[in-house]
């Protein structure tokens, strides 16, 4: 009988995606990663994993639960690069780096541990395997108000092929209809909605905090320089006031600006070297192409020729028809057929044929 691990946060995604992978058929362990600690996000009495709830849930389902603890790990490859993202002048999606490092990179390490031939997940996505080319594709979510196939461009052939998610094929409601048949302790538990690390939202006070805490580990990876005030200019280059921090502006943003003016500013870039936010009109956002790197592709190995496909640059904004080319061995570019609005540094660029998930990369 094959074992499945199931990364269970407490909540109800998770618990219901446990419980169907007993329906199954298949015996399976519950785990849950310890992340960080308060001392490093700044937010005391927070408890990052919900150990409690996904231990009552493993308790009603007759499984064995795992606290693992992934700090380190997870302080170097996720929190620290988001950090230092973000004091780039850059727009991190830091899902994407845990996704592939963390819960499918250290976590499905532990289910082998563990004599788990698969790690499950209460993601909206699926996967199945290309007869033809024997390689494993992902696909979103069959209902796309829930589908998070975004965050998991990253995920490597080796890692689609032990990975499960049980609840590609269902929407949330029904999930939560399930929780509640079931009996699930978490069936009523509220969805979360920020970054498991930035529970309130408000990650410029976890980057400030997290630089006076950890001066002497943070020393050679990220600098302050982003939180110092500087100068609004516009485009070309006339002062228009006073920021607070390049890490408190997005690319895009219009409101909070603090900006008399008959016309609206937008945020358009950052300028790191001189610690200036480049401020312009809603045209002065859009652009009709950009390049990547940090690439991954899922259908192919490689790019060989051209390819016209749809291309999503943030996570809640909808595709554009572009033709992309491979450009190197870690890059490629993306040239849209219509303008694209507010593109940020440090976002990623998604490869989308219909369904299926092509590949990605890091926006330049």
């Amino acid at each position: 009988m094959t074992t499945i691990l199931t990364a269970m946060s407490g909540g109800v995604d998770s618990s219901v995606a446990a419980w169907k992978i007993l329906q199954d058929g298949c015996e399976c362990q519950g785990a849950t990663m310890k992340l960080f600690v308060p001392e490093d996000i700044g937010y005391t009495g927070f408890t990052p994993a919900a150990v409690a709830d996904a231990q009552k849930v493993c308790q009603q389902l007759g499984i064995k639960h795992h606290t693992i603890e992934l700090i380190e790990e997870f302080r170097q490859l996720v929190l620290e690069r988001f950090i230092k993202t973000y004091l780039e002048g850059k727009t991190p999606n830091p899902c994407v780096f845990c996704n592939k490092t963390i819960k499918f990179g250290h976590l499905l390490q532990q289910a082998k541990q563990l004599n788990c031939e698969a790690l499950a997940t209460g993601h909206y996505a699926r996967i199945e395997k290309d007869t033809a080319t024997g390689r494993f594709l992902l696909r979103r979510a069959a209902y796309p108000e829930k589908d998070q196939s975004y965050v998991l461009y990253s995920l490597s052939q080796e890692q689609l092929s032990q990975v499960r998610f049980p609840l590609g094929n269902q929407t949330k409601s029904e999930t939560r209809r399930l929780a509640e048949q079931v009996g699930l302790a978490v069936a009523h538990k509220a969805e979360s909605q920020d970054l498991c690390f930035v529970p309130t939202g408000k990650y410029t006070e976890l980057i400030e905090h997290y630089l006076q805490h950890n001066t002497q580990k943070t020393a050679d990876t990220v600098s302050a320089a982003g939180i110092i005030p500087g100068d609004f200019v516009d485009t070309a280059g006339n002062v228009l006031g006073r920021h607070k921090g390049l890490v408190r502006y997005t690319i895009g943003q219009r409101k909070g600006l603090g900006i008399a003016a008959k016309a609206p500013y937008y945020v358009c870039s950052h300028n790191v070297a001189d610690n200036q936010i480049v401020l312009g009109s809603e045209k002065d956002l859009e652009t009709k192409s950009l390049t990547a790197h940090h690439i991954n592709f899922i259908a192919f190995e490689r790019l060989d020729v051209p390819l016209r496909c749809k291309v999503k640059v943030r996570y809640r904004q909808a595709e554009g028809e572009a033709l992309v080319e491979q450009t190197g061995i870690d890059s490629f570019r993306a040239d849209f057929v219509e303008p694209q609005t507010a593109i940020a540094r440090g976002q990623s660029a998604v490869l989308y044929d219909g369904d299926y998930i092509l590949g990605g990369g890091i926006i330049d």
